[in-house]
This record gives C-alpha cells, structure tokens and sequence, in this order.
C-alpha cells in the first residue's frame, strides 16, 4: 500500500470523478446499489452472478475486478456462522493515523489531515466504539509533550495508519515507534515503511485483504476510505456487524436459486443482455458499486428484472437483512419563508419548480460516491391522481459499457409523509429489488435557486445501505458565492464537507424523457409562478 514514489497517482481512480466516482465505493457496504439522487437497489452482489456464471470461482472465492486484475475479496469477508457473533456493545477499537504534515489529499485539494479527521467522525456512524486519534507528523524537539503523547497512544492502538509521509525523521520515527501496533497500513508514503496485519508484516500482493484495501483506497473517496479501516477491523479485531452482508453463503444460495428460480435463472442466461450483464457483473468486484450499478443500467432487461425479483426479493436467497443507517441523524428545517414547515409546505418543495419549467429540480452534485457522477440528473416530484399520493421520478444518463453510448433512465418511487414534517419515506422497485429510503429536506432558500436533500436508506434483500445528499437547483449550477456559506451549514447539519461532493455532468443533456402523468397536481402551498431564475 506504501508507494514507491511516494506519490497518490500509483492509486489509480476508475473513473474521472471521485468515487465517489461512484462514485463508487463503498456505499456497497455502507451505500446502496441505487444512485443515491436516484436510488438503486439493484447492485446485486457479485458473488450471487458467480454462482450462476461461473460456479467453481465463487466457490474458490476469487474472481477478477473489472480490470481484469484477480482479487479475492469474497474470501476476506467470509467468516463462519460461530465467528460472525457480535461483540460486547462498546468493545473499543483504537486507530492512530499519523499523516505528513501539509500534505494534499486528491479530494478537492484538503489537507489529509482533514480528511481523517472527517473519517474519524464517519466511523462513529458505524460504531461510537470506534476512536481514531489524528496526529502529524511535524514533530518537534521542542514538542515533547505532544509526541509523549503520541507515542501513548500507539502503546493501545490497534492500527497504526500512516498517510502520505516521506520525510525521513518521520519514516524512522515509525519505524522505532510502531513496532507494537499489531496493524500497520501506509498510503501515499515512503516504500520504506512495511505494511503489517495480525502482527506479520506483508507484502502488497501477499495478502487478500491487502488487495481489499489498496482497491478502495484507490478510489479515493470517504466512504472507501473509511470501508478500508472497517476490512482490518473485521479481518484482525473484531467482526464489522455491517461487512456480513458481503460474505458468501455458499451451497445454501445455490439450493435456493436452483430450487425456487430455475426458470428465471435460465430465462436470463439464454437472454443475450440478461447474460451479459451477469457475466459483465461476475467481474466486478462486489465492493465497486460503480462498475456493478454500470453493469446493470448498460444490460438491464426484464429477464434480469425477472431474475433478481426471485432470487433476491421473492426468495432471499443470499440471507441478507440490510437496515437503512440510523446516523447520521439529520433534522429538517423548521420553517420556509418564515412560515412554520408543514407537510403541505414539504411536498411544494420537492415539487419545486416543475410547472414553471419542465422539471422540479436539477442535481448539482451529491455525496455518496456510487452514484452521483452520472450526467444530467433531473427530478421530477408531484402529487398522482389518488388522494394523499406523491411521486418521485429521477431521470438522468448512463454511459453504456458497449460502444460508451449515453442512455437515458427514469425510476418511479412512492413517496410517503414520516411523522415530522419536512421528512419522507421512500420506496421502489427496480429491477427486481424493493429498495427503502428516508429523505429529509434539510435546506431550501426562499427563492428555491437551491435545495439541500439528505437521504438513508437501504435495499433489505440485496444486502445495501447508504447515505448521501445531493445539491440541487433549477438550472444544474452550483449556488451563488453569496448562498456559499448557507449551503456549507446545511451540508455540516447532514456531516458532509464541501470537498466530499461530486459535480454532476449538466451539459449535453438533449432530450431528456420528461413529462409526468396526465391528472397529476403540482403545488397546493407556494406558488412559484413569479419566481425569477437567478443568474449566475
């Protein structure tokens, strides 16, 4: 994991935007296989498609990523049923992260120093047990006190995680230092300083959970950055309560499909883009939701719908029970335009501006890594014909696997009123997965140029949950300079930094398919027809 150049371009990123390249990540084990802004429950893990396209590799637990490189991740997450039990509540997990001083991160320019001491903050989502101390590495003589302090501090560590530091004093001082941290994980660093797990040091392509956490980290985005603290934990100190839903299940999945689902699985298999999607999927690695979300949305079919619809939804045959996150924990606004927020008020604001323009909104950009760098993201929010009902129907484009052609894709959800007003509960089902999701507005300004969203949510039968938010205004253009600071305060209620957010493609978006039902209603509270568009 250490560079030999000391250099963060040896981790190569799969696509152009950040993973959030989605985005990609990790939302497969804390995100979902739905594009956030535009949910997807229909990430089917890989190890699932191995059991129908290629047996013997599931079984052996390898298989390639999608560039071809051999991985095992399924065998590093699978444990047997007697290991898998929970620990005590609160048995504590220490991480020192030692990170050079100034050092830039390839997210939007931040400092790895702010970097993990976000990721500090993002593993107490996953367990509060979870402590991860920050230190740089400018250590001085005349600084002992804090370097006394330090060195306590990986006398209990678990691991040592050691972020783009090359300066010699500091390489020695590691060396001498973290002799007694049983796990030692370097990135972006001197090829000088040795990886170590379970107490024996590795070599890079010794190890399958070295080869787990080197590909997400290479992705270069929180989620997968905190994903890769979560495989040491479960590998080496205690089992991750959310990594179970990415182990195998072996024979009994296979009994299951055959069993309940021979029909679908050979209806697929004899379906020319059912079985390309299966075998294209079967390289995926089950941690990159962008190239299994790619898979699906480039060779989704009704025989793949069919397909997941018994295998997963009908049937469960993977034995998955995700839960939508309880954290963060996000409150809506109290009031719009000085007027106490109602759920009238709530559902016009979704609506938002459709009626003046052809859509609610436009998204901007968005937090969770899997999805949201798919171009051209439009909204589409209003009241059905039945009393009491509201929909939300995401609209947006997909660059095809074969010939790299952009498509255009539009879902459905049910959109019901939670108890407190400016909170809503998601669902739908797409190919073939019902996916869960809670959806809170956190932030919309009086003239609607710009709202902010919040959602958690999870695809119970596919083994996903996530989080994220997405930016959102009329035009696909970010805020103006002076809403900046409204906007940042609204992303720190839902705990996402500036940098975390990945811009949304909004050009060449020709010819979207709009449009909603006949019968539909628009707003009921908050008329918009003598709003402005807001130059930018």
């Amino acid at each position: 994991m250490s560079s030999p150049e000391a250099s963060p371009t040896h981790l190569r990123r799969h696509f152009p935007s950040p993973f959030l390249l989605r985005r990609s990540s990790f939302s497969a084990v804390v995100g979902s296989c739905r594009f956030p802004s535009v949910r997807f429950p229909h990430c089917h893990p890989s190890q699932l498609l191995r059991l129908v396209s290629s047996p013997p590799s599931f079984l052996h637990a390898t298989t390639t990523d999608f560039r071809g490189r051999p991985t095992k991740i399924p065998a590093i997450l699978e444990q047997e049923a007697q290991e898998t039990v929970d620990p005590p509540p609160g048995s504590p997990v220490k991480i020192v992260a030692f990170v050079g001083g100034g050092s830039v991160s390839p997210l939007k320019s931040a400092t790895w120093e702010e970097v993990m001491l976000h990721t500090a903050k993002r593993l107490k989502w996953v367990d509060e047990a979870y402590e991860m101390l920050v230190f740089t590495d400018e250590l001085e003589e005349s600084d002992s006190g804090r370097t006394k302090i330090l060195e306590t501090e990986l006398e209990s560590a678990d691991i040592l995680l050691v972020v783009a530091v090359t300066n010699q004093a500091s390489i020695d001082w590691i060396q001498n230092k973290g002799k007694l941290v049983p796990n030692v994980i370097c990135f972006d660093s001197s090829s000088k300083l040795v990886n170590k797990l379970g107490g024996t040091d590795v070599q890079k392509e010794s190890k399958d959970v070295v080869e787990t956490v080197a590909e997400a980290w290479s992705r270069h985005n929180t989620d997968d950055i905190r994903f890769c603290l979560l495989v040491v934990i479960n590998a080496y100190i205690r089992p991750v309560p959310i990594l179970k839903n990415l182990r195998s299940k072996g024979f009994s999945t296979l009994t299951c499909m055959v069993k309940n689902c021979g029909s679908q699985i050979l209806d697929c298999l004899f379906d020319p883009n059912c079985r390309k999607a299966l075998q294209c999927l079967n390289r995926c690695s089950p941690v990159d939701q962008v190239c299994n979300y790619r898979c699906i949305a480039s060779y989704e079919s009704p025989k793949l719908e069919a397909f997941s619809l018994c295998v997963l939804q009908k049937h469960n045959c993977l034995e998955l029970d995700a839960k939508i996150p309880e954290k963060p924990s996000v409150d809506p606004m109290a009031a719009f335009r000085g007027q106490e927020m109602t759920h009238e008020i709530a559902e016009d604001l979704f609506v938002g501006w459709l009626g003046k323009l052809e859509w609610s909104w436009r998204v901007v950009a968005g937090q969770n890594p899997a999805y949201d760098q798919f171009p051209c993201q439009y909204q589409l929010f209003y009241r059905g014909k039945a009393k009491g009902s509201f929909w939300y129907e995401p609209v947006f484009q997909v660059k095809t696997l074969e010939g790299g052609a952009m498509v255009w894709r539009r879902r459905k959800y049910r959109v019901k009123r939670d108890k407190l007003p400016g909170t809503f509960n998601f669902s739908v089902l797409d190919n073939g997965v019902v996916s869960n999701e809670f959806w809170t507005i956190v932030d919309v300004c009086d003239e609607l140029t710009w709202g902010l969203f919040h959602y958690k949510g999870a695809a119970r039968v596919a083994g996903q949950s996530y989080t994220g938010a997405v930016l959102v205004s009329p035009d696909g253009r970010f805020p103006s300079e002076k809403e900046r600071k409204r906007v940042a305060s609204a992303l720190e209620k839902c705990g996402i930094k500036e940098w975390e957010l990945f811009e949304v493609d909004n050009c060449s978006c020709h010819d979207p398919p709009l449009g909603i039902p006949d019968g539909s209603a628009l707003h009921s509270a908050i008329d918009v027809r003598d709003l402005k568009l807001a130059s930018n």
